[in-house]
């Protein structure tokens, strides 16, 4: 089911969209999604997840980011410090137990809830990646364009990387990101089968994966 929760915005408090699974139940986990396009690559597989943890009776959280999917907010005023805040906003919202984050989602996710990260990527190599497309890009269309003037330029002014208006900050931010994972289990793309989703050039979903997932974390806490 859709809900709304209350999230800080640059003026004050503003309604944000989630998909919850919410029962009452005392077992309340909140998904941080991958960052960019990997968002939109795995939300079917974590929403086929979030149906699997309620059979297993486990109620569930999967909040949009700021300026992601149904966000009214600019994607261009977010960085990683707005984000973690949203996170944490969710987090007490819904009365989070645990949390699950994924890929990127390891950079902004509340660290001070027990749970899992899915395969964490450091944000350099999510900002490579972008850079990479963009220099791709520009050749292809005859342009010159090299990674490292991209990047000095996005430090200090922001930068547009795959569709995404990135502000200076969050270029900043990705730059010198590591996963801030403090205690919670790292689970491998190995232990749910089959190939990453984030992977593939299409989103897409895979029940068998999203089983395996949900199985891991229900059966981590005895549920």
């Amino acid at each position: 089911m859709p809900a709304i929760w209350p999230c800080p915005g640059p003026t004050g408090m503003v309604e944000e969209h989630a998909v919850v699974f919410d029962r009452a139940r005392t077992f309340r986990l909140l998904i941080v999604s991958p960052l960019f396009e990997e968002m939109n690559r795995t939300r079917r597989m974590l929403v086929e997840t979030q149906r699997q943890l309620d059979v297993l009776g486990v109620d569930s959280m999967l909040p949009d980011l700021p300026g992601c999917n149904e966000s009214l907010q600019a994607f261009s005023a977010q960085s990683l410090g707005s984000w973690r805040d949203a996170m944490a906003a969710a987090a007490r919202h819904f009365a989070a137990t645990h949390v699950l984050a994924v890929r990127g989602g390891a950079l902004v996710f509340p660290t001070s809830l027990p749970g899992w990260v899915l395969e964490p990527q450091k944000g350099g190599a999510i900002l490579r990646q972008l850079l990479r497309a963009r220099v791709l890009s520009a050749k292809e269309a005859g342009r010159e364009e090299n990674s490292a003037d991209l990047l000095e330029h996005g430090r200090n002014h922001g930068l547009e990387l795959a569709g995404y208006q990135l502000s200076a900050a969050l270029v900043a931010g990705l730059d010198a990101a590591v996963p801030q994972d403090e205690g919670q289990v790292v689970l491998r793309q190995a232990a749910l089968g089959g190939s990453a989703l984030w992977l593939r050039s299409e989103p897409g979903e895979d029940s068998a994966q999203s089983a395996n997932l949900a199985r891991i974390i229900a059966l981590d806490e005895g549920g």
